[in-house]
């Protein structure tokens, strides 16, 4: 059987119609427990939160900024448009 289907392709059988985006992304911030199921019949559960610091990014934005690394290039460079001292450039 050959799959000629793109990983990133969403198959027909799946319906997100009824789906609300950013259902859970408040829930999902504030911090999630995962429950992890051994081979050998113990369970683990683990608290994850978002690092403190960490920014979300929307989509969109996303396609521009792939990485932590060209996000804080994109800053640096928009902080230097920023007076270094924004009294001493204010016209009086």
């Amino acid at each position: 059987m050959t799959d000629n289907t793109d990983k990133d392709d969403m198959l027909p059988e799946y319906d997100f119609t009824t789906g609300v985006r950013g259902k859970h992304y408040q829930a999902y911030r504030l911090g999630h427990n995962v429950t992890i199921h051994q081979a050998d019949g113990t369970t683990t559960v683990q608290h994850f939160t978002v690092e403190d610091g960490a920014v979300m990014l929307d989509p969109d934005v996303r396609e521009y900024f792939p990485d932590g690394e060209a996000v804080n290039q994109a800053l640096r460079t928009l902080i230097s448009l920023f007076p270094k001292n924004r009294e001493s450039s204010t016209p009086q």
